[in-house]
């Protein structure tokens, strides 16, 4: 160990006891002159043990010690580890006016409210210049908690009031005075968030704070209250932009697949009928070069069995009336013999006939 610290204070016991001596006197009882002194010494003793009893302190999980002995900060490592410890549990110091405590909770998450306090705005602190020279309400949420015991006690001087709010000013409005406030109030506050807290943190170990910045968190983005109807309008104009826009999108999305599809259907049934024309085609082609072979081969009879194949078709369609040429006139073969269901044909005929 280093002889230069300071060690604890070690009981002589042989000195004690010719004290004792000294007080009680060579017959072993208390003589009346050491009796005032007896009583010093009581006192003294008890004096001494209630002020090494209020050396005795307790670090809970979360919390770190630091002691500064004569003013000078130590260590557990420069104490010896149970002097000044800074693990949780019971831990002992040389009380004051030789030590001095501060046990300070690191892990506890403290907050900074900046342009507002509860519901109370503070437009001092929140009002601040775009980039696009436009006035911005601005209100910040900053979360924290301590990383450096001995830089947030001893190396400044109200880190966490007065150095913390000027740093936290400075980062946002040097954000902030870099961006246009449609991006501020709309669509890049995650990165105003992020962009504050990168900068912050920079600034607090620039200046020896020994805090950590766990979450900068945007609260009321807004524009002035004087034009805040304008910009709600813009606000609204743009959502409306954006949900149309979204559902073009959306319709695009749903009808050219649809439109895709029906023109490959189409297509496809254009090949189709083009085959089965083309099959078809080619089938009667093939089937009238082969007539034509036979109808060359004989002519006469091909001829003859052609028209009676065509009548075989034709006649059984037809309707046929056989009359005697002896009955009727030469008129019969311009009349009409098909039966309409009105009895016309008939009439005529028969009033010919007479």
């Amino acid at each position: 160990m280093n002889p230069n610290n300071q060690r604890e204070p070690e009981i002589n016991l042989d000195d004690i006891a010719n004290r004792l001596r000294s007080i009680f006197g060579s017959s072993g009882g208390p003589s009346k002159n050491s009796l005032p002194g007896i009583i010093i010494f009581v006192i003294f003793a008890i004096s001494a043990l209630i002020w090494l009893g209020t050396g005795f302190y307790t670090v809970q999980p979360g919390e770190q010690a630091a002691i500064r002995t004569f003013g000078e900060y130590r260590t557990a490592t420069d104490t010896g580890g149970f002097v000044g410890g800074v693990d949780p549990g019971l831990h002992w110091y040389y009380p004051a006016p030789i030590g001095t405590l501060n046990v300070v909770a690191v892990d506890e998450i403290r907050r900074l409210e900046l342009g507002f306090r509860g519901e109370t705005p503070i437009p001092v602190e929140s009002l601040m210049i775009s980039g696009d020279t436009n006035i911005v309400d601005v209100q910040l949420l900053i979360q924290y908690n301590i990383k450096d015991v001995e830089a947030f006690l001893f190396k400044s001087v109200n880190p966490d009031t007065i150095i913390l709010k000027g740093a936290v000013e400075t980062a946002v409005r040097q954000v902030v005075g870099q961006r246009n406030i449609d991006d501020v109030l709309t669509t890049e506050k995650e990165s105003v968030q992020a962009e504050t807290k990168l900068l912050l943190q920079d600034l607090l170990d620039l200046y020896d704070t020994g805090i950590n910045v766990t979450e900068v968190k945007l609260q009321n983005v807004r524009p002035p209250s004087q034009v805040q109807d304008a910009f709600d309008d813009v606000v609204r104009a743009r959502e409306d932009k954006e949900r149309t826009i979204n559902l073009a999108q959306a319709y695009e999305a749903d009808i050219i697949p649809r439109a895709l599809g029906e023109a490959q259907r189409v297509l496809q049934l254009a090949e189709a009928y083009k085959q089965e024309k083309i099959a078809g085609a080619t089938g009667q082609s093939d089937r009238f070069l082969s007539v034509l072979a036979e109808y060359n081969k004989a002519k006469e009879v091909t001829r003859q069995r052609l028209y009676l194949e065509t009548m075989e078709a034709i006649l059984p369609g037809v309707t046929k009336y056989i009359i005697d040429g002896e009955v009727g006139g030469n008129l019969l073969q311009f009349l009409p013999l098909t039966n309409n269901g009105d009895n016309t044909t008939l009439d005529s005929l028969e009033q010919l006939t007479e």
